[in-house]
């Protein structure tokens, strides 16, 4: 098997993470090269991915390399990631994948033109608890779906000037940054959006320039609804980051912190006493709490080999920031936002 050459642009946080994932993938894949404008952190992250390359700019890292993960601020994501497609790399994007939907639709048809694979990192997706949620939810192992609860609790908070501070440079707020991810698990999960409304706010996230806190409501074909829950401003937590999702036969209950799949089901009917206790069983079991990046890249990397489509390819991206779009828009408009031909299978070359 071929091994991929890989180079990391950009070698803060995010690319750490993403690097924990690689060392499982030896086999298939090595980082040759990294990039960033500090050189510290260039030299950190060579020494702890052994790459022969490091440099403070990008372009001096394409001869290297056959494909890149770009894990830059997201207003940077647009042109280096053009200048990767049109030197011929295969380009794993950091979230979200452009600030602009005129960006992403550019960024598509040149990696479509060249027939290179252009994929968002969603590591979600790809999580084996999640892909045995997946599987439950549509084998309709415990009834029809008709309720999608995601909840995400964190402090997140960098120096004061930091990039992600402000709207323009991370393209909105907390939602538009982080919520990408769980609109994307929600569309994937839930098929055709109807509407929805957001409500957002910087106040507990003084420091963010837009909402650093944010509630989300959407409506799907078939009456199924979903909610999302965001905030960078938590100060503690007990959901953490949890999913539950409510079936006709059964509740499923994914909890991050400890790792578990549940089931609750033969819940007792509420007499007026406030008695709702139910059955609780595990159905799956991963204590690796981690981003758990390896099932990201390996889904890359297998694409790359075999010219398949990304599950969370350019298109599916696209569809899910138009929806975080239209949420804003209607929000500034105080009503509700439309949410029809947004779907992950709908047409979505002409913009909206």
């Amino acid at each position: 098997m071929e091994v991929v050459r890989l180079g990391i642009i950009g070698c803060g946080g995010m690319a750490g993470s993403h690097a924990k994932g690689f060392e499982e993938l030896e086999d298939r894949m090595k980082v040759t090269a990294v990039c960033d404008i500090d050189m510290e952190r260039v030299k950190a992250a060579a020494a702890a991915t052994n790459a022969e390359t490091a440099v403070t700019d990008y372009r001096e890292l394409l001869a290297h390399v056959d494909a890149v993960l770009i894990a830059l601020p997201h207003d940077l994501h647009y042109e280096v990631g053009m200048a990767c497609l049109k030197a011929g790399k295969h380009v794993l994007m950091e979230k979200p994948m452009c600030n602009t939907e005129t960006e992403c639709l550019e960024l598509i048809e040149t990696a479509e033109r060249a027939g290179l694979v252009l994929m968002t990192a969603y590591p979600v997706r790809f999580w084996p608890v999640i892909r045995k949620l997946k599987e439950l939810v549509d084998a309709k192992t415990y009834g029809e779906v008709f309720q999608m609860s995601i909840w995400t609790e964190q402090y997140t908070r960098f120096p004061s000037g930091h990039w992600t501070e402000s709207a323009k440079r991370l393209g909105g707020g907390q939602f538009f940054s982080h919520g990408c991810h769980y609109v994307d698990l929600l569309l994937w999960f839930l098929g055709k959006p109807v509407r929805g409304t957001h409500m957002g706010t910087n106040f507990g996230t003084p420091w963010m320039e837009k909402e650093g806190t944010s509630n989300v409501v959407l409506e799907f074909e078939g009456g199924k609804l979903a909610y999302h829950f965001g905030t960078w401003g938590a100060r503690g937590t007990r959901l953490g980051y949890s999913i539950h999702v409510h079936c006709t036969e059964g509740m499923l209950e994914y909890n991050h912190k400890e790792g578990r799949l549940y089931l609750h089901s033969n819940i007792r009917a509420e007499r007026a006493n406030m008695e709702t206790a139910s059955k609780t069983e595990i159905l799956f079991e991963d204590t690796n709490t981690s981003k758990k990046t390896q099932y990201e890249a390996l889904h890359f990397l297998e694409c790359i080999r075999t010219g398949a489509k990304p599950l969370t390819d350019g298109p599916s991206s696209l569809q899910g920031l138009r929806i975080i779009w239209r949420l804003y828009e209607a929000e500034l408009e105080n009503r509700v936002a439309d949410l029809t031909g947004l779907g992950l299978e709908e047409e979505w070359r002409s913009p909206v």
